[in-house]
C-alpha cells in the first residue's frame, strides 16, 4: 500500500504541474514520466486486488497506522466488499436489529469488512435469537434507508410509511430517465491555454483562461463572438451580475438597458467589467492583490466580493461606486472559491478553511463573519497545489478538494459527511455544481486519465448515473442551464472547453457520452469520524521534492503566511 500511495501522490503532483504556465526542465522530466507511473500503478492495483493478497498485514508500525492502511485499501478496492445493492432488505433489517448503536455500525463500516467473518457469524446468531424472542422494544421495523450514518432508530409511524415508498418511486423513475439520456458534445476552440472559469447566460457562454483572455461564445452555432483582451495575467474567475443590476450600470454609462455585463478577475490584480454586446471594458478596478475568486452579491445596492491569492484576503466592493468597502485577511492561503446564497457569502481557501459571512447591505464593512471552520474541521487540508471549490445549499456546503469524495459541511454545527464520488482513492474531485434538482461532481482518475461527471439527487444526495467520454479531459470548471424545452446544456472547462447538449428523447441520433452506473457509488454519505484520514497519502515522503507535503491545515490563532500555494502553482 505504501508504494500505491506514493504513486498516487506523484500523479497528483504531475497533474498540478501540468496546469502551470511555465515549467522548469526538472518539472518537464517529471511530467514525461506520467504514462510510466500510471502503468506501474495499474499493475500494483491489479496485484493487490487478487484473492491471495492480505491487505491488513504490515511488518511493523503502530496499530493505528495499520488500521488506516486497511481502511484505505478497502476504499481503493471496493469490489472485494459486498456492495449495498447486493444486500437483501431482510439482511439489512437483521443487521440493524443486531446492532446496539449507530456508533458501533460506523466502526464496523470503518473496518471495511476485512476479516469480519466472526462478527458476521455473531450477527446471524443474534438475528436467529431475535426471530425466536421477537425484536427488542422501541426498534422500528420500517427503516427504508439503513446506512452506517443512520441516526438513532425511531418507533414506527404508520402515517409516514408511504413517504419513503413514494421517494423511492420518484428516484427510480429519475434514475431510469437518466440511464437513457443522450448527450452531444461540441468543442469550442480558441483558447491557447487552460480554461479556468466559465459562466453561462442563456445560450451564451463566457470563458476565462490562463492565456489572459475572456471569450464570448454563441452555443447554438459553437462560434466565438467576442475576444475580450485586456488582462496582463491569467484570468482566474468570472461572475455575471443579475439583469436588474446590469440595468443600473447601463443607465450610468448611457448604454441600452438590455446590456449585460460580465466581471473577470485576474492574476494582474484587476477586476474588469465588460459589456458583452460590444466587448468593451467599461470599468477596471485595481485590487492591489492577485484575484483568485470572485462573486457578485445581489443584495441591497449590490456588491462584488473578491478573494486574493496574497494573504488570503476577502474584499468587498460597491457595485454602485466601485470603491473598496472592506478588506479582511480571512484565510491563511489563497482564496480559491467564493459563492453567495441570499444574504450569505461563503469563501473557501487552499488550506481547506471555510468562512461564512452575512451581508449587512451597509456602505462600509458590509460583511459580518458568522462562522469559520478550519481545514482541521473540514478535513480538506492540502499541500501545495490544493484547491477547494464549494457550492452552498441551505445549511450545507458541498466541498470539492482534489480527493476521491465530496465533503458535506454543516456550516452551523461544523459536522462533516462524505459523499463517495469515485470508486477508488485514485480519483480526484475538482469541482461540484448544482442545477435543477441535481448535484454534479467531476471525477478524474489519476491511474487511467478518465474524466467522469457523477450525478446525485438533491437534497437526498442519492447517486443516479455517471457520464463519461474518452475525449473529455480533466474538468476544472463547470456551468449549466436549461433550454426552452427543459433539456440540459452544460459547459466544462479544463484543457478543452466542451459543451454538453442533451438530445431529445425522441431522437434516434447516437449520443457521444457513455451513461453508466457504478454500484460502488451507491453508498450513502457517511459521517466523518477522522478527517485526517483523507490526507494520509500526503504524510509519506515520495522523493519528489517540495511540491506537496507537510501539514497545511489552519490553526485558529495562526498568523498570515506567504501567498497561497495553489496560486503559486497554477498562475506563476
Amino acid at each position: 500500500m505504501g508504494e500505491v500511495r506514493k504513486l498516487q501522490k506523484k500523479l497528483r503532483q504531475i497533474e498540478n504541474l501540468e496546469v502551470k504556465i511555465t515549467l522548469t526542465p526538472e518539472e518537464k522530466v517529471k511530467i514525461s514520466r506520467k504514462a510510466e507511473l500510471r502503468s506501474r500503478l495499474a499493475d500494483l492495483l491489479l496485484q493487490l486486488s487478487g484473492p491471495q493478497q492480505n491487505l491488513g498485514i504490515v511488518g511493523e508500525g503502530k496499530a493505528e497506522k495499520m488500521k488506516r492502511q486497511v481502511e484505505a485499501a478497502h476504499e481503493a478496492f471496493p469490489s472485494q466488499a459486498p456492495s449495498a445493492s447486493k444486500i437483501s432488505k431482510g439482511e439489512l433489517q437483521s443487521k440493524t436489529q443486531a446492532t446496539p448503536a449507530p456508533s458501533a455500525r460506523q466502526k464496523e463500516a470503518g473496518s471495511g469488512g476485512w476479516g469480519g467473518e466472526r462478527e458476521e457469524r455473531e450477527d446471524r446468531q443474534e438475528a436467529d435469537r431475535q426471530q425466536e424472542t421477537g425484536p427488542p422494544p422501541n426498534v422500528s421495523h420500517h427503516c427504508p434507508e439503513v446506512s452506517d450514518a443512520c441516526p438513532a432508530l425511531t418507533p414506527r409511524d404508520p402515517r409516514k410509511e408511504k413517504q419513503p415508498e413514494e421517494e423511492d418511486a420518484v428516484f427510480t423513475t429519475l434514475k431510469e430517465t437518466w440511464e437513457k439520456a443522450k448527450f452531444r458534445l461540441r468543442l469550442l476552440e480558441g483558447h491557447s491555454d487552460i480554461v479556468t472559469c466559465v459562466v453561462a447566460i442563456e445560450n451564451t457562454v463566457i470563458s476565462g483562461s490562463r492565456d489572459t483572455t475572456v471569450k464570448v461564445w454563441h452555443v447554438p452555432t459553437a462560434t466565438e463572438q467576442r475576444n475580450l483582451g485586456g488582462h496582463s495575467g491569467g484570468v482566474t474567475c468570472l461572475s455575471a451580475p443579475p439583469p436588474e443590476y446590469c440595468r443600473r450600470l447601463a443607465r450610468t454609462l448611457s448604454l441600452p438597458e438590455k446590456e449585460r455585463f460580465i466581471l473577470s478577475g485576474s492574476a494582474d490584480c484587476c477586476v474588469k467589467i465588460w459589456a458583452l454586446s460590444t466587448g468593451q471594458c467599461v470599468k477596471s478596478v485595481y485590487t492591489f492583490n492577485s484575484v483568485t475568486a470572485l462573486c457578485f452579491v445581489p443584495e441591497g445596492r449590490g456588491y462584488f466580493i473578491t478573494g486574493s491569492g496574497s494573504w488570503g484576503k476577502v474584499q468587498a466592493w460597491s457595485w454602485h461606486t466601485l470603491e473598496n468597502c472592506q478588506s479582511i485577511s480571512a484565510h491563511q492561503e489563497a482564496v480559491t472559491s467564493i459563492q453567495s446564497q441570499g444574504p450569505l457569502v461563503f469563501s473557501g481557501s487552499a488550506e481547506g478553511g471555510v468562512s461564512v459571512w452575512e451581508n449587512l447591505c451597509s456602505e462600509r464593512d458590509p460583511l459580518r463573519p458568522l462562522f469559520h471552520w478550519t481545514g482541521q474541521v473540514t478535513g480538506c487540508g492540502g499541500g501545495q497545489g490544493s484547491r477547494l471549490a464549494l457550492s452552498p445549499r441551505g445549511d450545507r456546503v458541498f466541498l470539492a478538494y482534489g480527493r476521491a469524495c465530496i465533503k458535506i459541511l454543516d456550516w452551523r454545527s461544523g459536522s462533516v459527511s462524505r459523499l463517495t464520488n469515485h470508486s477508488s482513492v485514485a480519483g480526484v474531485t475538482d469541482c461540484v455544481h448544482q442545477t435543477v434538482g441535481l448535484l454534479i461532481g467531476s471525477s478524474y482518475d489519476l491511474a487511467s486519465g478518465e474524466s467522469t461527471l457523477n450525478m446525485f439527487t438533491l437534497p437526498q444526495c442519492r447517486y443516479l448515473v455517471s457520464l463519461t467520454c474518452a475525449e473529455v479531459p480533466r474538468v476544472l470548471c463547470f456551468a449549466t442551464w436549461l433550454t426552452g424545452s427543459g433539456d440540459h446544456r452544460w459547459v466544462t472547462g479544463g484543457r478543452d472547453l466542451v459543451v454538453w447538449e442533451q438530445l431529445p428523447r425522441s431522437t434516434k441520433q447516437r449520443g457521444d457520452v457513455t451513461v453508466r452506473r457504478d454500484g460502488r457509488l451507491d453508498a450513502p454519505s457517511l459521517e466523518s469520524e477522522d478527517s485526517a484520514d483523507d490526507d494520509d497519502d500526503d504524510e509519506e515522503s515520495d522523493g519528489y521534492g517540495d511540491e506537496e507535503g507537510g501539514d497545511h491545515r489552519v490553526c485558529p490563532n495562526a498568523t498570515d503566511g506567504e501567498p497561497g500555494s495553489w496560486f503559486r502553482c497554477v498562475l506563476q
